[in-house]
């Protein structure tokens, strides 16, 4: 089943206790980004007004016992788009989502072919569907058994720093 709209913020809203996803690829083409990355990369700062959807979401996931959290496959150097989502990071880390980075750039990849996902209670699996240049095709609800998805959050969260040690230890 594939998930769009009104559905897809439905499988949000839905989580009893956890919303988690993993992020592989280093740009994600979102036809809504395309004139905020144009400012962004002539130097205007991503503010958190710019962010405020989701931080506002993110914050009431959070206030009602709930968490959201994410690990980003990176490796340097970082493409203009990672730059640009890790600004966005900095807000939603400050509304309360757990972002961790896995830094790839001089080890082998542990989570090489996995694709992006969403988990929702450790139970209900959206595999995110993309393009080789990052343009999202397609939400699907996958209908197997959740396990090896466990497996890769752990592996991920295991392998991962947090994105505030991450980005300090980052080099202009």
């Amino acid at each position: 089943m594939l998930l769009a709209g009104e559905d897809w913020r439905r499988t949000f809203d839905a989580m009893q206790q956890e919303a988690w996803r993993l992020e592989t690829l280093p740009v994600y083409r979102v036809p809504q980004e395309k004139e905020a990355i144009r400012r962004f990369l002539a130097g205007e700062p991503v503010t958190r007004e710019a962010t405020q959807p989701w931080y506002d979401r993110v914050k009431a996931y959070v206030a009602s016992g709930r968490s959201v959290g994410r690990v980003h496959i990176v490796q340097q150097p970082l493409s203009d788009y990672l730059r640009f989502e890790f600004e966005h990071y900095r807000h939603n880390v400050e509304a309360g989502e757990a972002i961790r980075i896995l830094d790839v750039t001089n080890r082998p990849n542990p989570l090489d072919r996995v694709q992006d996902f969403w988990m929702f209670d450790w139970s209900r699996i959206v595999l995110m569907h993309y393009e080789p240049d990052g343009t999202q095709i397609s939400r699907e609800v996958y209908e197997g058994a959740p396990e090896p998805f466990r497996e890769y959050q752990r592996i991920a969260l295991a392998e991962s720093v947090p994105f505030e040690e991450y980005v300090k230890g980052l080099v202009d």
